[in-house]
């Protein structure tokens, strides 16, 4: 599912560095631990890996 705003893709991509080990688990708070609790190393990449241009710095809903 791809990210809806800039502020969840950027989490998404601290929960990924962490699932690859590229940075520690315990550095994570918010939105980027729950991603990282609860989606696969695929789910995040593919949230992270979303074109920024158009999408609003937070999702409204």
């Amino acid at each position: 599912m791809p990210a809806k705003s800039k502020s969840q893709q950027k989490a998404a991509g601290a929960a990924l560095a962490a699932k690859r080990g590229e940075t520690k688990v315990d550095d994570l708070q918010g939105a980027s631990r729950d991603m990282y609790d609860s989606m696969t190393e695929d789910e995040l990449q593919e949230m992270a890996e979303t074109p920024r241009k158009g999408k609003p710095e937070h999702d409204s809903d």
